[in-house]
């Protein structure tokens, strides 16, 4: 806008157009002669009516106005009725909306039918910590804070366009593009196995059968190749800072910016400020930011939350795994490509090996079965040891004998048998990817270095052994491990179990400790077996 004049004069008339960042307000009129006497402005709109008293001060000989700010590129903006939110996938915890809404914090579905929808508490929580006791529970249940319908007429009362005062466009924001929406806890974001193993898992679990045509075809279940699922655009922690998500090691940064290099992740502060911004603001002088809400729209959204997946029947009573409710889901659903060899995960396994400097070949020639796949030209077993940590360790002395055992095993083996003992934090993370690459059989106690088994090729003897306490046991690995199609066995000191014996879960006094026992032999025998088609 360009004025032409020696003093600047609030004109008889104001146009007003405040559409969010995109208009800005417009001036329009004219000429005025040189007044002393007061004027008054009436703003009236749907909400208030506000009279603002102006002394005219100078004179404006001419206001030339000019079209400033670009046509919005978003038929939101302009659309009669605010588009209605769907759900394209849900399983307990992980949902997959086209259409959501926020304001002020509140994720909204726009809806003529909430009935059609899942229960709130199924989809998001509060996003409060977890605590082992009733009252947690509960609390985590959403509130109408968390997450609630509107009819597309109240969308289009709270967010349409006020005519009163010249706005034309819906006070609605697009987030363009495709968005994960984390709602876990802080507390679960910083180890590795939760964030790769968990959530990373069930949100490309559910992210590729949503855009997977449903088939129980043999071919279908056993491809280690299919048309990839859309982009992601960007991943917003709503409730971790940039520090949260990221794991002591560094494996979480590593496996998220290999996986997705392109991504913006966006964290609680970023979150804030989408919060603040579309909140009316009433503690200060500012009629328009009092009265008026704004809202953001993602078009395509997956809403994962760790609290709605306990909801469910597989994370809440059977495997304590949230990833479990979007896997189950899909398998049920026929939307899990590859399911039988782990092909519907082959995409992110396949982007670490690329990024740690591995040569990843094309797609794979056969379409077998796991127990048909060809057997590794060498058996590579791959012992990740945890003995210099402080927690979850061997007796010192077993460890040695089981080292001793396995080499023993791969000496009396020879040719197309090797063995690796891994001590992570004495190598780097590509050295650490390019040993998991190669294993055949991965072995360890308990803990987030067996994270890594996400990385292992399949093939007909792709196996992980678990060391557990005596009589303890967790889901998290065997759990992911039969997810993928592999093998697991559970070892307590000098006996195993399968899936097919797995025992109940149980912590029991020494689990975490430093004192696990393990008989190297018997672990030995056990590989032997596995690899000559004995187990």
């Amino acid at each position: 806008m360009y004025l032409l004049s020696a003093w600047f004069l609030i004109p008889d008339r104001i146009t007003v157009n405040t559409h969010f960042n995109q208009y800005p307000i417009a001036l329009d009129h004219t000429t005025a002669k040189l007044s002393g006497r007061a004027t008054t402005t009436v703003y009236t709109t749907r909400h208030a009516t506000r009279t603002i008293n102006q002394f005219r001060t100078a004179t404006v000989t001419e206001t030339v106005t000019e079209t400033v700010a670009p046509e919005p590129t978003n038929s939101i903006d302009l659309a009669p009725v605010i588009p209605e939110t769907t759900i394209i996938q849900h399983a307990p915890g992980w949902t997959v909306f086209r259409n959501l809404y926020m304001a002020h914090g509140t994720l909204y579905i726009i809806t003529s039918d909430r009935e059609s929808f899942p229960q709130i508490r199924t989809m998001s929580s509060t996003g409060i910590a977890f605590k082992n006791n009733p009252d947690n529970i509960e609390d985590r249940d959403a509130t109408p804070e968390n997450m609630d319908f509107l009819t597309p007429e109240e969308a289009k009362d709270l967010w349409g366009p006020d005519f009163t005062i010249g706005e034309t466009f819906n006070r609605i924001v697009s987030v363009e593009g495709n968005t994960w929406l984390f709602n876990d806890p802080r507390q679960f974001l910083h180890h590795y196995y939760h964030l790769v193993a968990e959530l990373l898992f069930g949100a490309w679990a559910i992210w590729t059968g949503s855009f997977t045509e449903s088939s129980y075809d043999a071919v279908f279940q056993y491809a280690d190749v299919y048309s990839p699922p859309p982009k992601v655009d960007r991943m917003i922690f709503v409730h971790s800072d940039a520090d949260g998500w990221r794991d002591s090691p560094g494996f979480d940064a590593y496996f998220l910016r290999a996986v997705f290099p392109s991504t913006t992740i966006e964290h609680a502060e970023d979150w804030q400020d989408r919060v603040t911004m579309s909140t009316t603001n009433t503690s200060h002088d500012d009629f328009y930011s009092a009265t008026h809400q704004r809202a953001w729209h993602f078009p395509l959204v997956l809403l994962a939350d760790r609290s709605g997946a306990f909801r469910g029947q597989s994370c809440g009573s059977r495997t304590q795994r949230t990833a479990s409710e979007a896997w189950e889901a899909m398998v049920t659903r026929g939307q899990l490509p590859g399911l039988a060899v782990g092909g519907w995960w082959s995409p992110i396994r396949k982007a670490v090996w690329k990024f740690a400097a591995l040569r990843v070949g094309g797609p794979e020639a056969m379409i077998l079965p796991m127990t048909q796949l060809p057997a590794p030209e060498t058996i590579v077993i791959t012992y990740i040891s945890r003995q210099a940590g402080n927690r979850r360790k061997l007796i010192d002395e077993d460890h040695e004998g089981l080292v001793s055992a396995l080499q023993e095993l791969v000496d009396r083996k020879g040719e197309g048998w090797e063995f690796q003992l891994l001590e992570a934090e004495k190598m780097t993370k590509d050295s650490q990817v390019r040993a998991v690459s190669r294993s055949t059989i991965m072995l360890g106690v308990h803990g987030n270095g067996l994270t890594h088994l996400v990385l292992m090729p399949p093939s007909r003897l792709s196996t992980v052994i678990e060391i557990f306490y005596p009589e303890g046991f967790a889901h998290d690995y065997q759990w992911t491990t039969t997810a993928l199609g592999m093998t697991h066995f559970s070892v307590w000191n000098d006996t195993y179990h399968s899936v097919f014996d797995k025992p109940g879960v149980h912590y029991p006094e020494g689990f975490q400790g430093t004192e696990i026992p393990v008989h190297g032999p018997t672990v030995a025998k056990l590989i032997e077996d596995r690899v000559e088609g004995r187990l």
